[in-house]
Order: structure tokens, then C-alpha cells, then sequence
């Protein structure tokens, strides 16, 4: 991987709606280069897949997201990963991440409302051998994710000033 590939990744990451030929304009190559090197970085395995960010207040559906700090025993011979595949094939968990700290995974889940999301919990996830205990914090509000405010910002109403 080198610098292109590298500025590459931060426009499809800033919007992965860019197409090959904007790409390539903005990095100076040719269309069918930054397609060639879309592809080779999707075959990599570096880029894992494209994604909408959707802000969920917006639309009439009810939906509720935590955070929940899991602290684990780790399997022999496996260490965190065989209780962190576990956790991150059930549905409701959206992210997956081994921590330092109090606790060693932290999870994001999403659910209809507080009762499911509880219900996960309590029913699924700290019945398994491996979890010692858990920690849910409901997230009531977000302001930012993955970069992208999501308040909106009020309009600039100062006059632009030029030399």
C-alpha cells in the first residue's frame, strides 16, 4: 500500500459514494487506476464493505442503542477471540472491540427498546460461561458517529469579509 492507496482510502472514507472517475480526478490518475485500486484494496481485504450512516431520529421507527462493557474469561490457547466471536455473531451486537481497562470487550447493541435490549442481556449474553459480568449504558442521544455531526448546525449568518 502506498500514499495513493492510502489518499484513496481517505476519500471513499470521507463518502464512499465517490465514483472512480471523481477519484480519480482528485488524486490525478485515471478512472480505470482508481477502480483497479478500489478493487485490489476490496480483494486485501482493507476495504471491508460500504456502508450508510442513518440518523434514526429522523425516521418513525423506535430503536435503542447501548453500550455494554463485558468482562470475560479468556479460553485457553484462544485468548479473547473465541468469547469475542461468540458475542459478535448474536444479531443485536453491532460492534465488537477488545478493551484495556476495568473491562475487556465492549459492545454495541441495538434493539426495539429497553425491554429487548435488557432481555439480550440478561437472557443471552450474561448467561455465557465465559462472561463474568456486564455494565450497560443506554445511549439516549448521539451527537457525532463515524465522523459526521449529527446536531444540526445553525447557519453562519456573519458577511463574508475579503481583502
Amino acid at each position: 500500500m502506498d500514499k495513493l492507496d492510502t489518499a484513496l482510502l481517505e476519500l471513499l472514507e470521507e463518502d464512499a459514494r465517490r465514483t472512480p472517475e471523481q477519484i480519480g480526478v482528485l488524486l490525478g490518475v485515471s478512472a480505470a487506476e482508481a477502480k483497479a485500486r478500489i478493487e485490489g484494496l476490496e480483494s486485501a481485504g482493507v476495504i471491508r464493505g460500504y456502508t450508510v450512516l442513518i440518523d434514526r431520529e429522523q425516521l418513525e421507527e423506535e430503536t435503542i442503542s447501548a453500550l455494554i462493557e463485558v468482562k470475560v474469561q479468556p479460553e485457553r490457547n484462544r485468548g479473547f477471540d473465541a468469547i469475542a466471536e461468540q458475542l459478535y455473531l448474536f444479531d443485536e451486537v453491532k460492534d465488537c472491540y477488545l478493551m484495556s481497562g476495568a473491562y475487556d470487550l465492549m459492545l454495541i447493541v441495538e434493539g426495539k427498546n429497553i425491554r429487548a435490549v435488557s432481555r439480550f442481556v440478561s437472557e443471552r449474553l450474561s448467561i455465557l460461561d465465559n462472561v463474568q459480568s456486564c455494565a450497560t449504558h443506554f445511549i439516549l442521544k448521539r451527537y457525532k458517529s463515524d465522523g459526521v455531526v449529527f446536531e444540526k448546525q445553525p447557519e453562519d449568518k456573519r458577511m463574508v469579509v475579503s481583502p
